[in-house]
């Protein structure tokens, strides 16, 4: 299991709009496993994969016959993790951020965090601190303590005068948590699973995939986390017959959520999305897809996330409609720095794409 591969993608900062480190590190990681790269306008990245029967060279795309016209499939994964960008420097040098995808602001206190002034050189990212505006807990009073701040009362402490912050830092720069990639029990925690985790699960599953004859369009899509913006634009242009959207979603198995709310279960496989607030996966293809679970003995489960969304559902409405369905790695702790995936669930989302992929 390439966990090494994981690591770089998680650890490589990449907000809507500003991907460009982690668009870089796509491009170098694919390369030879397409016929052909390119980078459209708003900077996904697609490749394409010819098919490659079983009575033809392995390594070596076919050209179709006349007349025929393979299935196309597009996958989508995003490439974009959600962060922040600079709004406001003060007198004092602390820094006000906008947020970029959602937050729960419980989750943001005294974290370590780095602001990316250059978007394609992290040498010269600056680390911080973060907290909320007020009073520390010795002198905060019992009101002070029970409050949620807004994510506009948070601030950025570089520790450097305010002259030379404002000379390093512009506004509209990115800034991401800080945190580490590390092996808990049979899991992988870190920030950014979501959705680096789908980036890897379709790298790893092409890897894994010799013969095939759908033409295979796989986009590493921008701008999911501020409204599915890439993928419908690079739908528009692929015009696939099929799409899947690979992603994560919610596993709440945890303590105080009721059973019935879990979404997913950790190490119960890769998730098959039949619904989310988004889009309705084409039942067929969630069929398919189980059917196809079964017949290579691969751990799978339905689920439905209430609210939340994926690339699929602006795919599913572009032009005629496609038919679309989601392959979601079920993830606890999500949004926070601390998203925590099973091995088990990460090998079983790769071999189901791959093996669906395989038979399409």
């Amino acid at each position: 299991m390439n966990l090494e591969l994981l690591e770089r993608l998680i650890q490589t900062a990449g907000i809507a709009g500003r991907e460009h480190r982690f668009r870089k590190l796509i491009l170098s990681e694919v390369k030879g496993l397409f016929d052909e790269v390119r980078v459209d306008p708003m900077g996904s990245v697609i490749g394409v994969r010819r098919p490659r029967p079983r009575n033809g060279p392995a390594k070596k795309a076919a050209k179709p016959k006349a007349g025929a016209k393979p299935t196309r499939v597009m996958l989508a994964a995003h490439m974009d993790q959600i962060g922040f960008m600079v709004r406001h420097i003060d007198e004092r040098g602390f820094i006000r951020v906008n947020p970029v995808g959602g937050f729960d602001t419980r989750n943001l206190f005294a974290r370590l965090a780095r602001v990316c002034p250059d978007v394609e050189d992290p040498s010269k990212d600056l680390l911080g601190v973060m907290n909320p505006a007020g009073k520390p807990i010795h002198i905060a009073s019992e009101a002070d303590k029970g409050k949620v701040p807004d994510i506009s009362e948070f601030a950025i402490d570089l520790g450097l005068p305010a002259e030379q912050v404002k000379k390093k830092v512009r506004i509209g720069d990115m800034a991401v948590l800080a945190t580490r990639f590390d092996r808990v029990g049979e899991t992988i925690v870190g920030q950014a699973m979501d959705n680096r985790i789908a980036a890897w699960v379709c790298i790893e599953s092409l890897r894994k995939l010799p013969h095939h004859d759908a033409e295979i369009h796989c986009v590493f899509t921008v701008q999911e986390e501020v409204g599915l913006r890439g993928a419908g634009t690079a739908s528009h242009s692929i015009e696939p017959d099929v799409a899947v959207s690979v992603d994560t979603t919610l596993a709440v198995d945890t303590p105080g959520v009721p059973d019935d709310q879990r979404v997913s279960k950790q190490g119960d496989g890769a998730g098959i999305l039949v619904m989310d607030s988004s889009m309705i996966s084409d039942l067929g293809l969630v069929e398919d897809f189980d059917r196809v679970a079964k017949e290579r003995k691969i751990k799978a489960q339905r689920t439905i996330l209430p609210r939340g969304g994926n690339d699929g559902g602006t795919i599913q409405v572009k032009n005629a409609g496609r038919r679309v369905v989601a392959l979601v790695c079920p993830v606890r702790y999500i949004h926070t720095v601390t998203e925590m995936a099973h091995l088990e669930d990460l090998t079983a989302c790769r071999d189901l794409l791959s093996a669906y992929l395989e038979q399409v």
